[in-house]
């Protein structure tokens, strides 16, 4: 297949890149980057279609994606790979279309050793990319995006997770209520899980937090912090102690301090 201006298929995955109802519809996200495109090929991600630059020498690595990705191999016209690739230096080699995964809070394993995140409302994706990125690095089971807010399938977010979105579970769920009750569930079922939150007023400092057990990290809003629902529903919310004239952490990077806590006090920082 080959598309050399904008037609309605072009237009169809041009609006994957800022309309998230129009991802939930399809049933697709792009995928841009090597790395972000390796790990999903590699781990098997369903690929839909790989899109490649029709006026260009493929690279060894470009070559081998397409080889082994499967789905629909599309040509393109550089200047509507650009567009696809956000880029203004020049356009990518590749872009993948990706299949969506269902949210499916079965999908997350709560294992004795769970660690897992919930972000409440998140307003930036980036953030939410980078967090992916921390649990993966800390030996985390899941991300479990709550609320109304930015869409882990955002590019912005695929790219800030250099791939860790393809490696562990990413569930959304519309409030922190189906979180909770899939919380209560798996506890009654097996291990017990702590709801742990995070706040600058919090009422113990995280390192005096035993997260050595099944934990759910939960992470507030960037502006907002928390909301009044997970604050009720976390079995402690513990303060990480910062100096200076900041007055607050930024979101992902909250979560990456608790993360590597665990981590710490579970032994696994030394891994690598």
């Amino acid at each position: 297949m080959r598309i050399s201006r904008s037609n309605a298929q072009f237009q169809q995955w041009e609006a994957l890149l800022r309309n998230p109802a129009k991802r939930r519809r399809t049933g697709e996200f792009l995928v841009q980057g090597v790395r972000p495109i390796t790990v999903a090929v590699e781990v098997g991600w369903p690929i839909r279609a790989v899109l490649y630059d029709a006026e260009r020498s493929l690279s060894r690595w470009a070559a081998d994606m397409l080889e082994r990705a499967g789905g629909q191999r599309v040509a393109v016209a550089p200047d509507l790979m650009r567009t696809l690739g956000e880029k203004e230096q020049g356009p990518p080699e590749l872009v993948a279309v990706a299949a969506l995964p269902d949210d499916d809070l079965a999908r997350v394993d709560v294992a004795p050793s769970f660690l897992g995140v919930a972000f409440d409302r998140p307003s930036t994706p980036g953030n939410i990319g980078t967090i992916m990125r921390s649990l993966d690095a800390f030996g985390g089971s899941g991300l479990l995006v709550t609320g109304h807010g930015a869409d882990p399938y955002d590019p912005a977010s695929v790219r800030a997770s250099t791939g860790s979105l393809f490696a562990l579970p990413v569930v959304r769920a519309p409030s922190h209520h189906e979180v909770t009750a899939w919380v209560r569930a798996v506890s009654t079922a097996g291990p017990s899980v702590a709801v742990v939150g995070t706040d600058e007023d919090g009422d113990v400092d995280l390192a005096d937090v035993d997260l050595t057990g099944p934990t759910l990290l939960v992470i507030g809003n960037e502006t907002r912090g928390m909301s009044a629902g997970w604050r009720e529903a976390c079995d402690v919310v513990a303060r990480i102690p910062i100096g200076g004239v900041a007055s607050s952490l930024n979101a992902a990077v909250a979560a990456g301090i608790g993360l590597y806590e665990a981590a710490r006090q579970r032994g696994r920082t030394s891994q690598r």
